[in-house]
This record gives C-alpha cells, structure tokens and sequence, in this order.
C-alpha cells in the first residue's frame, strides 16, 4: 500500500493529551491512515501561537506514534515534524477543541495555532473546534468528522498557506443542516477584565467572562453555527490589507 492510500496523519490540540475532543479526532483519523498524537500534557487554551523559547522541553512517549509534550501547541507541532515523525504527514489534524473557536478567537486559540504552525512548516492543516461542551453530542460527529478528513483526503492539492478552520454546531450530529463554507464574523467584548481582590485584600486582575457581540457579514462562520451547521473558514497565513497598500503609500510615511 502506498503512502497516498495509506497517509501519515499528526492529530494534536490545546484542550492536552488525554483530552476527549483529542481521543475522538485520532480514532476518526485512524481509518484513513497511520495516526500519529503529539499533544500538551495539559491545558494550554488561549496560548495562541507561543513558543518556548526560555525553558527546555520535555517528551514522553506513552505508546506507539502517541507523545505528550510539556509546551505549546505550536511547540508540538514543531517537534512533530521536526523531531518525532518518521515521514511528513499528509494533514495535521488540530482539536476537536472544547469551546468555539470563531471570529477573533483563531487569533487567541492554540488549537488554531497548530493548524497554523503546520501550514507554515508546509503541511496542510485542519483545525476542529465543538461550539458546544456536552461531550455526548461531540462524541455523536465522529462519522461527520469522517466525511470531512476524507474530503480533504481526496484531493490532489490543498491551497498554498491556508488552512481550514471547523466549528461544529451545539447540537447532535444527526440534526445538522449541512456543511458550509464561511467567513470569520467580529465579536466585541465587555466586561472581560475584572479587577478582585484576594482574602488578604490584595488586589489582582482576572480576564475572561463578561459578555460578547457578533457582528459580520451574512456568511460569517457565528450565523452558520447559530443556523445549524458546520462552519468551514479557509483561513490565509498573509495578513496584509491588500486593499490599503496604495493608498498607506501615499501617506509618505517617514518623509
């Protein structure tokens, strides 16, 4: 069998290793090809892209083609391809995350963060995120995670510095409207930032919770999801407002 029918497949996360989302991505993956897991050894949500760059990593192996690492996501995601794998997977497949992963949140995610750190190091990437936090309902997309790693599978190229961004609908398998293709919504937040103050009166700031509102065009990947269906966004490495090149060079900064 030849490694076009039988592909090198890296599954990774931010949620860790022994992560459910996880253990349910490897064993989709695993009817397609040879799974490889190189995930954190704990939570490492909202790490975005970081590296560590100021401490020694630590690798465990915990069996065969499954390791754990005391880093990043990214860190994974590195060492996977340079250091772990024998051969270079066809797809590294990033989740399934346990928390939506939409709008502004791909800037924060580490679970979108390894699909990214892959695209970079030239491996197609898809990155899995479950909008909701019953894990009966994830457990019930293993065959629709299926169609989708295959539908990528069966393709002969992937775009150039792009990955796909999913986000599965909060609601059973079996009762989502379909699969459709999206563009990142905006969400603003208030109220995200609490000042507190410990049991001796010190004072110390805490972020996260508070409130949020979307906003976006028509096909944003938010009304996809609220609608009932699973949000694909193909996401670009290229950050550049193309649109505005012309128009900041006339400004003549700097002169």
């Amino acid at each position: 069998m030849t490694e076009a029918e039988h592909p090198v497949l890296l599954c990774t996360n931010d949620d860790g290793v022994k992560s459910i989302g996880l253990t349910l991505l490897a064993r989709v993956a695993d009817a397609f090809g040879d799974v490889w897991t190189v995930a954190p050894d704990r939570e490492q949500s909202a790490t975005s892209h970081a590296l560590s760059l100021f401490r020694p990593l630590r690798l465990t192996r915990l069996g065969p083609r499954r390791y754990m690492v005391d880093g990043t996501p990214t860190d994974c995601v590195l060492l996977a391809l340079k250091e772990i794998l024998e051969v270079r997977p066809r797809f590294v497949l990033s989740g399934v995350n346990h928390g939506p992963n939409m709008g502004e949140d791909v800037l924060y995610s580490g679970t979108v963060a390894a699909a990214m750190e892959a695209t970079i190091l030239g491996v197609p990437a898809i990155a899995f995120s479950f909008t909701g936090s019953d894990d009966r309902v994830l457990e019930s997309y293993e065959e629709l995670l299926g169609r989708l790693i295959a539908g990528c599978l069966a393709r002969d190229s992937f775009p150039d510095e792009t990955f796909f961004n999913v986000n599965l609908p909060d609601r059973p398998a079996d009762e989502v409207k379909g699969i459709t293709v999206t563009a990142l919504g905006r969400r603003v937040y208030h109220d995200s930032l609490r000042r507190m103050h410990d049991e001796e009166g010190n004072e110390y700031f805490k972020i996260g919770g508070g409130r949020s509102a979307w906003s976006g065009r028509g096909d944003s990947d938010f009304r996809a999801v609220r609608a009932g269906f699973v949000s694909v966004t193909p996401l670009h490495l290229d950050l550049t407002n193309f649109e505005l090149l012309n128009e900041v060079r006339s400004w003549r900064l700097g002169s």
